[in-house]
């Protein structure tokens, strides 16, 4: 028998749902989210999983903290099935929504852990670790994954296992993990996914707008969606899905609207002791999607990217967002074609930490 899922915000409306990405979809993320129009779900970035893990703090803030009045699903990456089994026992004390378990993470030094995507090389891996979450979540267990690895073969196994075990919701990035992000999506094979699953699936991959998302709705048949990466280019997006859904207009979004998301942000992610320099790095990350939408040139992006302290970043969000009329200009609300989003551009010594910012690129 499976969990019903959490109310959505509008009975009857597809589902919306914000995708859990490394380095953003913290507590301060998912309160400026809420603060302009929740999703009906939201999940967290994942809890790595191995012989020495801990639930990571910072993370389960995202669940003991969260005001958004939303429900929130923690995220899981791992391949061990008795510390599996222990991380999602300790997971359900606290106000969890459901377990999540990450097949779809596309990073190399992920999948060559045989982690995240990398489990799609091996289905019947995947089925133990569904039989072992399962028997020990009582309540929502669900799944995000791709629709394969270098290809789509797996995915009508993974759908049996997923019905075999009772998952309550499937999310479906149409993209394998070999293609990273550059591939353009298959939505015919997330309606191939849709058609066969016995559990109501989520469409996942390049939900640019609300109007994108109808049709993607459309196309595959899904019970609705899940968006990431333009969700920080557009924190509006899910209140405009619902405009949408009920035949509504989509609020028309201007540039005095993102200088104040962008102020409202820097604010949130601010935290005691954390150097300038790091948080307007961490910033320039977000902004380099926001800035997709700004202008068609990429001025803002070539401007913004040169910053280095909080003033010079705020200078040049006055000069392109507020200054000379522009603060009445539009929001773009598709991005503007060959506008590039780079985030890891500002930190080119570091590391790429799996699924992160670092590493999901336009």
């Amino acid at each position: 028998m499976s969990t019903p899922l959490p109310a959505p915000l509008v009975p009857g409306q597809p589902l919306t749902a914000l995708a859990p990405m490394q380095d953003v979809t913290d507590l301060a993320f998912m309160g400026v989210i809420a603060h302009y129009g929740a999703p009906d779900f939201f999940f967290t970035e994942f809890f790595r999983v191995h012989a020495q893990s801990k639930p990571e703090k910072h993370i389960l803030r995202s669940i003991d903290e969260n005001a958004t009045g939303r429900p929130v699903f923690a995220q899981l990456i791992g391949e061990d099935l008795g510390h599996l089994a222990r991380t999602a026992t300790e997971l359900i004390r606290h106000d969890v929504a459901g377990i999540d378990l990450n097949l779809g993470c596309p990073a190399p030094k992920v999948y060559k852990k045989n982690v995240g995507g990398g489990l799609l090389r091996e289905p019947e891996k995947i089925g133990e670790i569904l039989a072992t979450l399962r028997a020990v979540v009582p309540g929502r267990f669900t799944v995000k994954m791709r629709i394969g690895f270098d290809d789509t073969s797996p995915l009508d196994r993974v759908i049996e296992l997923v019905n075999e075990h009772r998952v309550d919701l499937l999310t479906v990035h149409g993209r394998t993990v070999k293609e990273m992000y550059r591939s353009e999506v298959h939505y015919d094979v997330i309606a191939r996914a849709v058609a066969r699953a016995q559990c109501p699936v989520l469409a996942n991959g390049n939900v640019t707008s609300a109007p994108r998302a109808v049709a993607v709705v459309a196309e595959t048949k899904a019970a609705g969606v899940m968006i990431g990466r333009h969700a920080i280019r557009n924190p509006w997006i899910f209140r405009q899905c619902r405009e949408v859904f009920s035949g509504q207009s989509v609020t028309r979004l201007t540039l005095a609207d993102v200088r104040d998301y962008i102020e409202r942000l820097f604010r949130a992610t601010n935290v005691p002791n954390l150097a300038e320099r790091y948080h307007v790095n961490k910033m320039k990350k977000y902004l380099n999607f926001v800035g997709q939408s700004v202008d068609p040139t990429g001025a803002f992006l070539h401007d913004m990217r040169r910053t280095e302290t909080e003033a010079e970043l705020f200078a040049v969000c006055d000069r392109h967002l507020i200054a000379d009329g522009a603060a009445s200009r539009e929001f773009a609300p598709e991005p503007y074609p060959g506008v590039i989003a780079r985030p890891n551009c500002e930190t080119p010594n570091a590391v790429a930490d799996g699924c992160s910012l670092e590493t999901i690129t336009a």
